[in-house]
């Protein structure tokens, strides 16, 4: 879901304001801010054309403004699924200039008041698990969780950030009114669970990924999580839970999601 990208130092969280993308100009910084962020071939860029159709179809273009200036975007397109709609988040980005204003989790809460304005009860993305820093994002600050992973979902990309590795991905799921996320959000206490698996990411696997001579520690990572998450969610664990030690790595915790913690 969420990359960043250099720019420059950030400033207070109270001079960015938060507001939908409307105008061509929008969508064309849109652009921009991605290609910037990802580094991607042309081939693997969202055109300017998809941004402004996310709008006119039910979707959401949001974006973080310093000024006139757009320092970080997040685009959503509606989606159906056992006849329920709800909206796929297909990308979140940030400059990494403006990381320490907390700019991917106000984009991420500015797309849920307008998801809940507009009815919809759920969210989807997904983010590759080797991602530390986002997963935590994800499951510890927005209370989204996760209990299908899909292999390769996109291809080797262009991007050197994916560092060649197949783009494996965990969905997320944000249940926009349930208690657990209102629990999340409010930071209100959350109930004690058993975890019954935990898949580990060590800290040193983005330099792994970044180097042609280490890569292979990298896909052998990710190699040994995909056995485990596959094998965790055909028991129906779900992740419910992320922890981050001293040294930066990552821990996904697994239980069993209560479908009543929905209503």
């Amino acid at each position: 879901m969420k990359q960043e990208s250099k720019g420059s130092t950030a400033p207070t969280a109270a001079a960015i304001s938060i507001r939908n993308c409307e105008s061509l100009a929008d969508m064309q910084a849109c652009f921009a801010l991605q290609k910037e962020t990802w580094n991607f071939s042309d081939a693997d860029l969202i055109p300017v054309r998809m941004f402004v159709v996310a709008v006119k179809i039910g979707g959401q273009v949001i974006g973080a403004f310093d000024g006139n200036r757009l320092v970080g975007f997040a685009i959503a397109i509606p989606g159906m699924r056992n006849r329920s709609y709800y909206l796929h988040s297909h990308m979140l980005a940030v400059l990494s200039g403006y990381r320490d204003a907390g700019l991917g989790r106000r984009l991420k809460l500015a797309q849920r008041d307008d998801a809940l304005q507009r009815g919809f009860e759920l969210m989807e993305w997904t983010f590759d698990p080797l991602e530390i820093k986002n997963a935590y994002l994800n499951i510890e600050k927005l209370g989204a969780i996760a209990r299908r992973y899909n292999v390769n979902q996109y291809g080797i990309t262009s991007s050197p950030l994916q560092g060649g590795l197949p783009t494996d991905r965990l969905v997320a799921e944000w249940w926009l009114r349930s208690k657990r996320v209102e629990r999340v959000l409010s930071g209100s206490p959350r109930p004690s669970l058993q975890w019954r698996a935990r898949i580990e990411v060590p800290a040193e696997i983005y330099g792994w990924k970044a180097s042609a001579s280490t890569r292979a520690l990298a896909l052998g990572v990710q190699g040994k999580n995909r056995g485990q998450f596959e094998e965790a969610f055909a028991r129906g664990l779900s992740v419910l839970g992320y922890e981050r030690d001293q040294t930066g790595s990552g821990t996904f915790l697994l239980g069993e999601w209560d479908e009543a913690m929905r209503l």
